[in-house]
């Protein structure tokens, strides 16, 4: 008895599904190094920044405590993508056997198509992050020397933009140090990690690892090492385009984040007009940004 084209799709699905999985978990999931993950119900996630409040006053014996209102400063919005791809296999190409040796191919290739647009797409949040085109809630790029707080302005990239070295990262640290709230109090805020793209690495890697000083004489001790300035080291995106430009995650709560509206799925199914069989790979997520402190960045020199 002749198998039907439905009962072709019942038998073959699973195996791609298992190989298109195993491909899609061969590539790095880099974008879990700079974004935290939520995920989401609805078809945009808004996050709506507060002020807090200034600094407690000194109440005299007798008199009333003084009030303060926190406000609304601006609403960080994230609106999921839909990213999808798809192949068909040809009926003759099934007539022909060649069924197993493209469909596996396609479904490998389809696997890295989705996962790389993931990380293009993660990728971009910092590839765009000193362009005043894309702007976050604020109405501001994500790194910048002027975003607006009640209580003035606050920085997330280095007044003079430089390549990394010694200089730019101790004076990174010193910037992020010294961050304040909306209201202008400090937050002691600490970087954490480097994140730097491929070009980067090897400076990267004498910056934070050598016991003395890089590039000197000296017998100085590193001290962004042995300060354990930033605990969790560095990371390298290979999707960073800017090969001078390097970024540092800060621990303020709320930064960049990662939104899954529906996880990747396949599905495949057979065409009866044109008896080709068609698989399907489909995902929907966002990324983008909160609170602009959590990443201070340098475009380079």
């Amino acid at each position: 008895m002749a198998i039907s084209r439905s009962q072709l799709v019942k038998e073959l699905e699973p195996g791609l599904n298992a190989l298109f999985g195993l491909e899609y978990k061969n590539y790095a999931n880099e974008h879990a190094e700079i974004f935290d993950s939520e995920n989401s119900d609805r078809a945009f996630e808004e996050e709506v920044m507060l002020s807090g409040f200034g600094n407690a006053a000194v109440k005299p014996e007798g008199q009333s405590v003084n009030y303060d209102a926190a406000q609304e400063t601006f609403t960080a919005r994230y609106t999921h993508e839909t990213l999808a791809l798809a192949f068909s296999i040809t009926e003759e190409a099934i007539e022909d056997n060649l069924y197993d040796r493209l469909a596996s191919r396609y479904t490998k290739a389809l696997a890295r198509s989705m996962a790389n647009a993931k990380q293009v797409k993660a990728a971009n949040v910092l590839n765009r992050a000193f362009n005043s085109s894309y702007t976050g809630g604020d109405g501001l790029e994500l790194c910048s020397t002027a975003h607006a707080i009640v209580a003035g302005t606050f920085k997330n990239e280095l007044s003079t933009a430089a390549d990394l070295n010694e200089t730019s990262l101790e004076q990174a640290l010193v910037d992020i140090g010294v961050m304040k709230d909306e209201r202008g109090l400090k937050i002691a805020a600490k970087g954490t990690k480097m994140i730097v793209p491929n070009d980067l690495q090897f400076t990267a890697e004498r910056l934070l690892k050598s016991p003395g000083r890089t590039g000197t004489a000296d017998n100085d001790i590193n001290a962004a090492k042995t300060m354990g300035m930033i605990p969790q080291g560095y990371v390298v995106n290979h999707y960073l385009t800017d090969s001078d430009a390097w970024f540092i995650k800060t621990d303020v709560p709320n930064g960049l984040k990662h939104f899954t509206r529906a996880p990747i799925k396949t599905a495949m199914e057979g065409d009866f007009e044109t008896g080709n069989v068609r698989y399907k790979a489909r995902e929907r997520y966002s990324f983008g940004w909160s609170d602009p402190r959590g990443i201070f960045g340098s475009p380079g020199a």
